[in-house]
Formats: C-alpha cells, sequence, structure tokens
C-alpha cells in the first residue's frame, strides 16, 4: 500500500535530547486518508491520528494545519521549472528546488 511506504519513509526526527524518533508522535491528513487501512497502518506503528471524517467533521479544525502545506505547493508552483520535471538527474532538480525555495524565502522576509 502506497500509504504504508509513505509513513515508513519518514526520516528520524531529531529531538533536543536522546535518539531521535523513528516516526511522528500524530498524523494530520484531509478527509482522503479516511479509510480503514490508513487507520490500521498507523495504529501498527503507534502514531496517533487527526484524520478529518467523510460527511462527519467540517475540515475548519484541520483546516489550519492543511492550509500552510497549500500555500507553501501554490509558491513553488510559481516556478514552471519545478512545476513540470525536466532535469532527469535528481541533484540538479534538488538545485533548482533549493533555489526556488530560497527565492520563495526571500520573498516572503522583503
Amino acid at each position: 500500500m502506497v500509504f504504508e511506504e509513505l509513513v515508513d519513509a519518514i526520516g528520524p526526527i531529531k529531538r533536543p535530547r536522546g535518539r531521535p524518533r523513528k516516526r511522528p508522535k500524530k498524523l494530520h491528513a484531509d478527509k482522503a486518508y479516511d479509510d480503514k487501512k490508513c487507520a490500521q497502518a498507523l495504529k501498527k506503528r503507534g502514531i496517533k491520528r487527526r484524520i478529518a471524517r467523510k460527511r462527519v467533521e467540517s475540515s475548519q479544525k484541520l483546516g489550519r494545519h492543511r492550509w500552510v502545506v497549500e500555500r507553501t505547493l501554490a509558491w513553488v508552483a510559481k516556478y514552471r521549472r519545478l512545476t513540470i520535471r525536466y532535469e532527469r538527474r535528481d541533484d540538479i532538480h534538488e538545485a533548482f528546488l533549493l533555489l526556488g525555495c530560497s527565492l520563495i524565502c526571500l520573498n516572503y522576509l522583503s
């Protein structure tokens, strides 16, 4: 299942003291991930879920966190070279991604 692979691909989370956590404490997601398989995968890994339920919960509670991600992806999408990947090599694409994020931060701060 792709969702399980995505959760397993999360890298270690650094903490001020002690060894790094292998997984996050909780996961925020939208209504698309309201599925028994996703809930079981998170429960098996000991991750609390904050997933909006279909036809029950309004998205206002989780919308605060989701908006930041959507806004950032919209900012990155302004750069056509990052929206459509033209480079075959990963290192060149990553360099353009870092450059785009640097320009976004510069525009945001000024």
